[in-house]
């Protein structure tokens, strides 16, 4: 396939685009997180119950991923990422209608499964229609847009459910925002992996290619970057409501506003990276961000054990959010350019990040309630690991720079 100049209109487009798809994943999981309780009475269902959704939504996400990345590599994107996409919006109206919590489960697993599907597809369109400097760009764009969704969607689904009183409109949200993503895929997404460059083969094929990924150290390194650096920033998301609320008093609203001034740093750096790749090396941005967000990690972690003030800690966890910026998109790109077969590659990307957010929620609650250390040790650690990933694993001579 010939591959044209990313710029102006088709540009902007594509951003939005697979932004969506990669968003609808972390939108899907966290739009309802506040109407847990009224779900919990709405289907007389106990806590654990209720939260079996979310896991079941969370396992469907990695399991699609696994699955339709390395079929898009033997069948083609395009049908996929439409199919799937349907199919998700069918399971978010069967979510909607769900009667039991069981039923929901079961309908939100099938909704991860598909949502899955869009966001391994769009990054291998991604890879399929950009290389070198203009995907860093195009990963830069498209996954800022959608690192917006798992901070705005509580926030979003708090509103719904102030307006409505229900849980039930935000999978019918869900399954409108499938529908326009479809039509929209349908319009301006062609068969990006032609005939002659697809990797046909059955479960065996598939199988094999996930082991040549496991055996590429390199790989393997930005893929543990992906896992650690989510992991730490899903730790910071979990748990920055009640140690910055309990523990440091701040109001709702002043919370708030501090989540939005960290998420808007991310974004705002995520941006920026988009200019940076055209002057400096991927993999010298990404350790930037890798380095910066570990200082200021490690320094959190201190802070907090002395009783620092909560101006400094603030100020040192805006650095932390904020570097994500230079981290998952470039992190991203460098580990899909070492594969064959994007759409493996990016199951794997995809389904180890989701799998790092859910492994660290247990930490939190190690530390029992009324402290911020459980928080601040799982962002470190997080923080600490993703570097050590790519500065020993990751340590190869193949990169992308700029040109």
């Amino acid at each position: 396939m010939t591959r044209h100049p990313l710029t102006g209109r088709r540009l902007a487009v594509l951003t939005l685009l697979l932004g969506g798809f990669t968003a609808f994943g972390p939108l899907s999981m966290d739009l309802y997180l506040p109407a847990f309780p009224g779900l919990a009475d709405d289907l007389a269902a106990s806590q654990a119950a209720v939260q079996l959704t979310l896991t079941a939504d969370v396992v469907g996400l990695v399991v699609g991923q696994l699955v339709l990345g390395p079929l898009s590599d033997a069948r083609g994107r395009r049908r996929l990422l439409i199919g799937s996409t349907l199919v998700c919006a069918l399971a978010s109206v069967l979510c909607a209608l769900a009667p039991t919590a069981g039923w929901l489960a079961a309908w939100r697993f099938l909704q991860g499964a598909s949502g899955g599907g869009g966001i391994v597809l769009a990054r291998a369109v991604a890879a399929d229609i950009a290389s070198g400097v203009e995907a860093a760009r195009l990963f830069s764009l498209f996954m800022t847009v959608s690192s917006v969704a798992p901070i705005i969607a509580p926030v979003l689904g708090g509103a719904l459910l102030a307006a409505t009183g229900s849980w039930r409109p935000m999978f019918w949200l869900l399954a409108v925002t499938s529908l326009v993503l479809a039509a929209a895929a349908w319009r301006a997404i062609p068969e990006t992996l032609p005939a002659d460059r697809r990797q046909p083969g059955g479960l065996r094929r598939t199988g094999r290619a996930f082991v040549d990924l496991a055996r590429d150290r390199v790989f393997a390194g930005y893929a543990l970057t992906v896992a650690f650096a989510y992991a730490s920033l899903f730790g910071y998301i979990s748990g920055s409501s009640f140690a910055l609320q309990d523990v440091y008093g701040l109001s709702a609203t002043q919370f708030s506003i501090v989540f939005a001034a960290n998420a808007a740093g991310m974004i705002a750096l995520g941006l920026l990276n988009a200019r940076l790749v055209r002057r400096h090396a991927v993999r010298r941005l990404l350790v930037a961000g890798l380095a910066s967000s570990t200082v200021a990690a490690v320094a959190l972690v201190g802070a907090v054990l002395v009783g620092s003030d909560l101006p400094a800690v603030l100020v040192l966890l805006f650095v932390v959010v904020a570097s994500r910026g230079l981290v998952s998109a470039n992190a991203t790109v460098l580990g899909v350019a070492r594969a064959r077969a994007a759409g493996s590659a990016s199951a794997v990307l995809g389904a180890l990040m989701f799998a790092g957010g859910v492994l660290v929620t247990p930490l939190l609650a190690l530390g029992g309630e009324g402290s911020a250390v459980p928080m601040v040790l799982v962002v470190a650690g997080g923080a600490v690991a993703a570097l050590l990933a790519t500065t020993l694993l990751a340590r190869e001579r193949a990169q992308v720079a700029a040109s």
